[in-house]
């Protein structure tokens, strides 16, 4: 039996429209600068016979962006300021016709180039990764802000590490002006999902160097990770897992793992398993330290009821306590996707996907609430 409390929250809607589908903000990423808070996500159509994800493969995904000045309490909506390869969709390709998608952005208008060069430590700075896809022959790139996501530089190539795909998404770690970790997802030898690792700039985003593998290679993947930094200089990573079971004959199995770095990095050792398992699918975590400096880990559960959720640990995330409700009555598993900022006065916003009915529209929410 899975012990759980409700926590008193506030409900946002970010972007809900009729007909349409929006979703996944952990592709892109989420920025605070205090009550100010920046989100990415995705926008297409709603198709209740796509499949496992009711989109219309047959019409465009477009990135777009939402902004809050008031701590999440309201939001603006717009096109992501960025310049997409193309012209199309970013970190979309999978849920597209083929010809929609940006495919080889090197064969794009507007196709990642060098980067001149950022500073990571400036005030209003923000990174953004993007990706053509999610296995063999996924390209990715990111772009960097320097007025708080006003407007996106990039995009910027991005190094394959000799990988045979790699499916970037937004989680990085600052080290200094010119120095930063970023955290990526590398397809398999075999071309499948997914397996996470670490690489280093030194120089600005001009390059990036491979520093190591978290984890052993997995038997079907770990993807998706998102960090927190200790105060003794520990990085912990928290990783979407699943097994090599099969969904459609329920053997599939899919959890959270925490691994740990005391190196900056050049070593990871497996810490613990804080989520045994978020449902049909999977879903990924992210991770957060408080003010008070407990962590606060979030991530959807798609099995019935479905439902947004969080876990505390006091100890640095040596033990993790029961499961916090956060959100529930979804209408099916097509939920989830969080990315989680903490306000001045200490309330969490956690940003996510969310449907209330199989055959309703996918659409963007914020819960607020004091952990």
């Amino acid at each position: 039996m899975i012990k759980f409390r409700r926590h008193v929250t506030e409900q946002v809607k970010i972007y809900h429209e009729p007909g349409r589908y929006a979703g996944w903000p952990a592709n892109y990423g989420i920025w605070s600068w205090e009550n100010e808070i920046v989100v990415g996500f995705t926008v297409g159509y709603h198709d209740s016979g796509g499949g496992f994800h009711a989109r219309d493969r047959s019409r465009p995904f477009v990135g777009m962006q939402a902004r809050s000045l008031d701590g999440g309490q309201t939001w603006e909506v717009v096109d992501t300021p960025c310049r997409a390869p193309g012209g199309r969709g970013l970190s979309a390709d999978e849920h597209m016709q083929t010809e929609l998608g940006i495919g080889n952005p090197e064969r794009q208008e507007h196709a990642p180039v060098a980067c001149p060069g950022v500073d990571f430590m400036h005030p209003d700075f923000a990174l953004m990764c993007a990706r053509s896809g999610l296995r063999a022959g996924a390209v990715s790139w990111f772009y960097t802000s320097h007025n708080r996501c006003q407007t996106w530089d990039g995009p910027y190539r991005l190094s394959s590490f000799d990988q045979t795909g790699i499916a970037a998404r937004t989680d990085y770690l600052v080290f200094g002006p010119s120095d930063c970790l970023l955290f990526l997802t590398a397809a398999k030898p075999d071309g499948q999902e997914g397996h996470v690792f670490c690489a280093r700039t030194r120089d600005g985003a001009r390059s990036f160097d491979f520093v190591s593998w978290i984890g052993n290679e997995p038997a079907g993947f770990s993807i998706m990770p998102a960090h927190v930094l200790l105060p003794d200089g520990r990085i912990l990573v928290a990783m979407r897992c699943r097994d090599r079971g099969e969904r459609d004959k329920g053997t599939e199995q899919n959890w959270i793992d925490v691994y740990a770095s005391n190196d900056e990095g050049a070593t990871w050792t497996y810490l613990n398993r804080p989520v045994e398992e978020t449902g049909q699918g999977g879903n990924p975590p992210t991770l957060m330290r408080l003010a008070d400096g407990r962590l606060c880990l979030t991530y959807g559960f798609r099995n019935a009821p479905f439902r947004m959720c969080a876990r505390l640990s006091e100890d640095d995330g040596e033990t993790w306590g029961e499961e916090i409700v956060l959100r529930d009555r979804g209408g099916n598993h097509d939920i989830g996707y969080p990315r989680s900022v903490q306000r001045p006065d200490g309330k969490v916003v956690t940003v996510y996907y969310f449907n209330d009915a199989p055959d309703g529209e996918r659409y963007v929410e914020a819960t607020i609430w004091q952990p």
